[in-house]
């Protein structure tokens, strides 16, 4: 059974521009994916070592969040978040990540999303 992982990186760029890369198929072909395609709700993430895979937007709030459910995990509570947070005090954006993994994977799953979250950082040039 997977496990419930989240993680917090600290960003510095504004959440509209923020937004367009986890929100859009040309924002997500920056730095998630080496291509995506966009077909209604359904995204097509396309490596260039594999195949292509299908997640579908299950939900999103404009310049808030989207969570997408891979195909995998249909009919399962499996999904993964990328939410946007302002703290009221600072005004200090970050990315608030939750997502799914085997216990055993759960090492593995942080450094993936390390690693994406610091070419989105780069594309942002908020490294």
């Amino acid at each position: 059974m997977k496990q419930k992982v989240q993680y917090e990186f600290p960003m510095h760029c504004l959440s509209e521009i923020l937004y367009e890369y986890l929100a859009s198929a040309e924002g997500l072909s920056e730095w998630f994916a080496d291509e995506v395609v966009e077909k209604g709700d359904d995204f097509y993430f396309s490596w260039s070592d594999g195949p292509t895979e299908k997640a579908t937007l299950i939900r999103y709030k404009p310049e808030n969040f989207v969570r997408f459910r891979w195909e995998e995990d249909e009919g399962t509570k499996y999904f993964f978040e990328m939410a946007i947070m302002i703290d009221e005090i600072t005004d200090d954006l970050s990315l608030n990540i939750i997502d799914f993994c085997e216990p055993e994977d759960e090492e593995e799953t942080c450094l993936y999303w390390e690693n994406l979250i610091e070419n989105l950082r780069i594309k942002l040039g908020a490294a």
